[in-house]
């Protein structure tokens, strides 16, 4: 199977198309999470919810000691846990896209080579194993990270993404290219 794709002879009727060519790193898979999950109402959610939840279990640990009148050992344990969520909230934006993206490292490392066409239909994505077609709807809106443009679904979580890293765009020059498919046919982030 011929997986080379040339963007004149695929493109849609009228418009140009972008050719991408990629192996998936975990750094920007990582860096897609990232900038997903600041976008997105779940990602904010998860940044304010370990300070709130770790001044709750503070104030619950010392409010214990002041109505039982003694230091005992679950007060403290609430109240030590509290700080150490407090402690690791400004990790939390960092450290969770690392480890999805650590965890998907095995999928996107057997995928091998991606070669992606976009175009005014939609984005096709090939690899070794399998061929997939996603449509301006099932992914309507985008975000532009230094390193990549991230397509997103439009569910509450974003869960799902389509990456497409600069580095694989084909010429390179292409960028504003891409860049003005994606704001014709999706809503920017």
């Amino acid at each position: 199977m011929d997986t080379n794709m040339h963007a004149e002879q695929v493109a849609a009727p009228g418009g140009r198309a972008v050719e991408l060519v990629y192996l998936t790193t975990r750094p920007e898979l990582a860096e897609a999470l990232r900038a997903r999950s600041a976008s997105t109402a779940a990602g904010r959610r998860l940044r304010w919810m370990y300070p709130v939840l770790g001044t709750l279990l503070v104030l619950f640990g010392a409010l214990t000691v002041v109505l039982d009148g003694t230091v005992g050992a679950r007060a403290v344990g609430v109240a030590v846990a509290g700080a150490v969520l407090w402690a690791l909230s400004p990790l939390v934006p960092r450290l969770t896209p690392w480890l999805l993206a650590r965890s998907f490292a095995g999928y996107v490392e057997k995928a091998g080579e991606a070669r992606v066409l976009v175009d005014d239909s939609g984005v096709r994505v090939t690899t070794a194993d399998s061929e997939a077609r996603v449509g301006w709807s099932a992914q309507p809106t985008y975000l532009e990270t230094p390193g990549s443009f991230v397509m997103l679904s439009d569910d509450k979580s974003a869960v799902a993404l389509t990456v497409l890293p600069k580095r694989g765009i084909l010429p390179p020059a292409d960028t504003d290219a891409l860049r003005a498919i994606l704001d014709r046919n999706l809503r920017r982030l």
